[in-house]
């Protein structure tokens, strides 16, 4: 083995192991929150066109893509949800071009009805569901345990809106590389599990936090969903080099890709004891999506990284449900600009062409807080990893064409760009200064064409918490 090779392999390893340590609550524990349901976007009538379903005739998957793009849905944060939720989420991502939910479930026994609740929802539609067992939480040291993850499978196995590859029940894990479900191995352990003859056909594409180098081993394994590859875990950016590490080691099976804005959570030693950032910076959820489309012949589909999960701060849906004591850090952060701007390259992503832009707009996103500030208030403390963020205002503006400007602002300080010609271009601005109201025009021929001034986004340098979860604003 080559020695970047080697070290590539420790370091997918190492990052493994940190995000496990990491894990996230998965469920609400029952504690119903007030919704706060937001409107919707329109469907995509600032592209060329709608994101449609890709041509099926030599697709495996059974789900009105050649290439799906699915949301990471946390049942845990669902205690609440009526039938009317999940139609209303599943009519939202299908407008947003996302062909799914990979639907992560606990070990709480009501997560059963609410995965009923999201089958029955989806069917009349294109929408397809499939499970994504979270063994940080679910039980599987005895034959026993392997009988509840068997039933969730059986339970949908016929359902028209179950998710299937060439045929084949998806199924997925986050975690459960320790699993052996009272048998000898963890090879063993999951193919009785999931692949004994009394079983459907299934499609195994696990997120186990391994070394690659077990790829071999591990027959059970129809395919890898890398949970970690979506992050820069340290001051590194994020490539597809760590994807392309694991794609090699999976000997042509198939290889499932995260794609997430941010990442940060606060929780003290009382309850979860996590507190982190991963760094966001550098237009993060842009540039991760131009990897996967540069390299979209080398990947099953796409996992976007997450609709609603709250705790660590990268959902994309909207603000409803039960939050998982994530509300400090949540409320008045709506994210669904990003499910907004994802539109454009979803549809990148299908077709393997960047659609034209028929329509101005502006995206902006940033902590409202620099990284460096003093919360002495704060009895959780400065979240780890809080230095590899720089304090910049991030922006994505979609130009129609011809010569224009755009003007940053924060407070008093601002920055102008001159564009040329059409499509998107990512802009940054320091965030210095005593800070103010954050706003961003777009010019054309003397004339304003798009502004941009949203409530509640104002930079402030005395922060009341540690608060590093990213403010979200888009125009109409």
């Amino acid at each position: 083995m080559r020695p970047g090779v080697a070290i590539l392999s420790l370091t997918v390893y190492f990052l493994a192991a940190l995000a496990a340590l990491h894990r996230r609550p998965t469920s609400a524990h029952g504690i119903s929150r007030a919704r706060q349901i937001l409107p919707l976007f329109d469907n995509l009538s600032w592209l060329s066109s709608v994101v449609t379903p890709g041509d099926l005739s030599s697709s495996p998957y059974a789900t009105g893509s050649s290439r799906p793009v699915v949301a990471h849905m946390m049942v845990g944060n669902t205690y609440p949800y009526r039938l009317e939720d999940w139609k209303k989420d599943i009519k939202l991502a299908l407008a947003h071009g996302i062909d799914g939910f990979a639907l992560n479930i606990g070990s709480d026994d009501w997560q059963e009805a609410r995965v009923a609740d999201a089958y029955t929802a989806a069917r009349g539609t294109k929408f397809k569901l499939f499970i994504s067992f979270d063994m940080a939480v679910i039980p599987c040291g005895s034959r026993a345990d392997a009988e509840r993850i068997r039933k969730y499978i059986l339970s949908h196995q016929s359902h028209p809106n179950q998710m299937k590859f060439s045929d084949r029940i998806v199924v997925s894990t986050f975690a459960g590389e320790s699993c052996r479900f009272g048998t000898g191995s963890l090879n063993q352990g999951w193919s009785e599990t999931l692949k004994s003859p009394d079983m459907p056909p299934v499609w195994f594409i696990p997120s186990f936090f391994i070394d690659p180098s077990e790829f071999p081993y591990l027959t059970v394994m129809d395919g890898y969903f890398s949970w970690n590859a979506g992050w820069p875990m340290t001051d590194q950016e994020v490539t597809f080099e760590t994807d392309k590490h694991l794609i090699d080691r999976l000997g042509g099976r198939g290889y499932m890709a995260p794609c997430s804005p941010w990442f940060f959570t606060h929780y003290g030693v009382e309850t979860y004891s996590k507190n982190f950032i991963y760094s966001g910076d550098n237009w993060l959820f842009v540039e991760r999506w131009e990897h996967l489309i540069a390299n979209r012949a080398q990947l099953e589909m796409v996992q976007v990284l997450t609709w609603n999960d709250y705790g660590e701060s990268h959902y994309i849906g909207p603000i409803e449900g039960a939050q998982p004591m994530s509300e400090a850090w949540v409320n008045g952060f709506d994210h669904q600009g990003w499910l907004d701007l994802q539109q454009y390259y979803i549809s990148a992503f299908k077709s393997g062409v960047y659609p034209s832009v028929l329509r101005d707009r502006i995206f902006l996103w940033a902590r409202l807080f620099p990284a460096s500030a003093e919360a002495p208030s704060d009895h959780i403390g400065k979240p780890s990893g809080w230095q590899h963020t720089e304090d910049f205002l991030w922006a994505m503006v979609f130009s129609t064409g011809g010569s224009s400007s755009v003007r940053l602002r924060c407070g008093e300080y601002s920055e102008v760009t001159e564009l040329s010609g059409a499509g998107p271009f990512k802009l940054r601005m320091p965030l210095t200064g005593p800070g103010g109201q954050v706003s961003a025009t777009l010019w054309r021929n003397g004339v304003s064409v798009v502004s941009l001034v949203p409530t509640g986004f104002v930079f402030s340098r005395y922060p009341t918490s540690y608060n590093f979860n990213a403010f979200v604003a888009s125009s109409p």
